[in-house]
């Protein structure tokens, strides 16, 4: 069963240093190019996601996967979450505020410009 993450769980996350989940942006490259939540790994959503997902990070499947997109009206991120959860994988959550959300809360994105 999926769960959600808010800004401040996600952020207290990362602040961490914590290894024990992946945080996994599903907007296009440009998106992510453009800026990203810290540590977040680019797979786009679409046909190939979960496959591209398993190589990109070799994760087992009862690994946290923190799936966001754009804000809480984008779909990305929903679509990402119930593939993976499709797949097997036990521990999918997402961060339905996305960049929006983080944004909003005044923090800091990487880019990778």
């Amino acid at each position: 069963m999926q769960t959600t993450i808010s800004t401040a769980e996600l952020k207290a996350k990362i602040d961490s240093g914590a290894d024990d989940f992946v945080l996994v942006d599903t907007m296009r490259a440009e998106s992510y190019i453009a800026r990203h939540v810290p540590t977040a790994k680019n797979i786009t959503e679409g046909i190939d996601f979960v496959q591209n997902y398993a190589a990109e990070t070799a994760a087992p499947k009862d690994k946290q996967v923190i799936v966001y997109c754009s804000s809480e009206t984008c779909e990305r991120h929903r679509r990402a979450a119930d593939a993976l959860e499709a797949a097997g994988y036990t521990n999918v959550a997402r961060y339905e505020e996305g960049l929006a959300g983080w944004q909003n809360a005044g923090l800091a994105f990487e880019s990778s410009q």
